[in-house]
């Protein structure tokens, strides 16, 4: 099976959605031999920092000497980045074989993908493994795990509420399911449900470090970060890491994937005051009304457009949320072409408001 065909059956998958529970990847791990269980794992569940917490880690831990894995979603450049040792790509012939070996299971295409992880870095002898958890955290792929050395939490806010639950609490608890029994949380700054994670450390006998607010996002992160790494018995700095889609810096574009009101805020404070002109595209089933009501007053212009992906948001609506804070406001359906629009603007120029955006346009902004 090459690579090409190996993604096919990926693709298969996919049409499975998103399945809450443990069974199916349950299953294929035994059928894989429990690889997960080898391995010193480092576990973040929460609703934003994930990728950023995930990477400032594994890099720390990795210019220490370690041999480090580290799984992440979702993939902005290539879908081999999801699974990387040392940040080197899984290879397109070792997850060839993983595919052709284990491709049949009755698994959706996120189980497949974690579990391939697990296996992998088993193979591989890593000596820790960083695991960011999809969407949840109890019922999430990633967590059909006996034990993990660290579990962390980062922001909790309102996302994913038809898996998760409709309230901060509810969806508190469902991230809180990571933490195991006689382990370690360190607990990002979290006063909206804070009490929820320290019943859980009681209930699961779990030590809680608290991580202290340091009025900014960003480095409450990288807190989190060296705080794993102090836990850890590693002297060591975590910094800012460089994601793809996470206000990166394309050839003279932000590009940014976050897709939720904290989200929002948090890029907000690192946009210029100077006239902004942006596309934005988003999957219906997010708050969009309330992502654009902190992004949309801040820009001059807004492009809309629908990425291609079922979850879409149609462009003509997402406009017209739009034009409720911003004047200048088009609807463009094809990502592509509002990038060619973008692109003759002589401002500050702005890509947001999902990762399968971002995904879709990335190479366009680097020509």
């Amino acid at each position: 099976m090459n690579y090409i065909e190996a993604l096919n059956v990926i693709k298969e998958k996919q049409r499975l959605g998103s399945v809450p529970g443990l069974s199916r990847v349950s299953a294929l791990l035994t059928k894989m031999g429990n690889p997960q269980n080898s391995l010193k794992i480092i576990h973040i569940a929460g609703t934003n920092g994930k990728g950023t917490v995930a990477h400032s880690v594994a890099d720390a831990l990795r210019k220490q000497g370690y041999r480090v894995g580290l799984f992440t979603s979702p993939w902005v450049i290539d879908f081999r980045e999801q699974i990387q040792i040392n940040g080197k790509f899984i290879s397109e012939s070792d997850f060839s074989d993983l595919v052709f070996t284990y491709g049949d299971s009755d698994t959706t295409e996120f189980e497949f993908i974690t579990a391939a992880a697990y296996k992998y870095f088993a193979d591989n002898s890593v000596d820790f493994a960083v695991i960011e958890c999809g969407m949840g955290g109890e019922g999430d792929a990633t967590n059909a795990i006996k034990s993990s050395r660290i579990s962390v939490i980062t922001s909790v806010s309102m996302d994913h509420t038809d898996y998760l639950g409709d309230s901060l609490e509810k969806i508190a608890r469902q991230k809180a399911g990571i933490i195991k029994e006689n382990g370690v949380c360190i607990l990002y700054p979290n006063p909206k449900t804070k009490a929820v994670f320290e019943q859980r450390c009681r209930d699961m006998s779990a030590r809680l470090v608290k991580v202290s607010e340091t009025g900014d996002y960003l480095k409450n992160d990288v807190a989190v970060a060296n705080a794993v790494l102090k836990e850890l018995g590693i002297c060591a700095k975590a910094d800012k890491p460089d994601i793809p889609a996470r206000q990166e810096t394309v050839n003279g574009f932000m590009l940014d994937g976050a897709h939720n009101v904290d989200g929002a805020i948090a890029l907000s404070k690192n946009l210029p005051q100077e006239k902004i002109s942006a596309v934005i595209g988003m999957m219906k089933d997010k708050d969009i009304d309330g992502y654009l009501s902190v992004i949309a007053p801040k820009c001059a212009k807004i492009i809309a457009v629908s990425p291609n992906i079922p979850r879409a948001q149609n462009c003509e609506a997402l406009a017209e949320i739009a034009k409720k804070y911003c004047s200048d406001v088009i609807a463009v359906k094809e990502p592509l072409k509002g990038i060619v629009l973008l692109k003759k603007e002589k401002c500050f120029r702005l890509v947001c408001g999902s990762f399968y955006l971002a995904r879709e346009v990335r190479k366009e902004l680097l020509k």
